[in-house]
């Protein structure tokens, strides 16, 4: 996996935030965290869904049956680096829950159906993290 998102990083940083593959034409950000047992920063592609001035991001780990780890490090470490197309800026991560998350997870599922299978194929609740602007 680590391989894979190297590239879809490479690719997003050297075309302005686009990338090709399953994620052209999707919102796409990275999402810098801080191991939550190494303290090493992570770099993860995501999709995302815009929500006001802050956006969601969906643990989904593509349907897997785990959290993926950036969500383990957010949770330890909620301070974050988001980058979107040229910008990066600082920003808080948290966790959703209830009515917020089950309308941002369906509204992500409406735009990309993805997001319902991995849900419907899955014993694990897929949590939903919104990203805000530190400051």
């Amino acid at each position: 996996m680590s391989d894979w998102n190297a590239k879809v990083i490479e690719e997003f940083r050297t075309n302005h935030g686009k990338v090709g593959g399953m994620f052209e034409g999707a919102p796409l950000l990275l999402l810098s965290t801080t191991g939550a047992k190494s303290g090493a920063t992570r770099v993860n592609p995501l999709m995302y869904l815009p929500v006001g001035d802050s956006v969601a991001i969906f643990a989904s780990k593509g349907g897997a049956p785990s959290h993926p780890d950036w969500f383990h490090n957010v949770k330890a470490n909620p301070t974050v680096s988001v980058e979107i197309g040229d910008e990066t800026f600082e920003a808080i991560a948290t966790e959703v829950t209830g009515d917020e998350r089950d309308d941002l997870y369906g509204r992500q599922s409406a735009a990309y159906p993805q997001f319902a299978e991995y849900q419907a194929d899955n014993a694990r609740r897929i949590p939903v993290v919104v990203i805000e602007r530190a400051g």
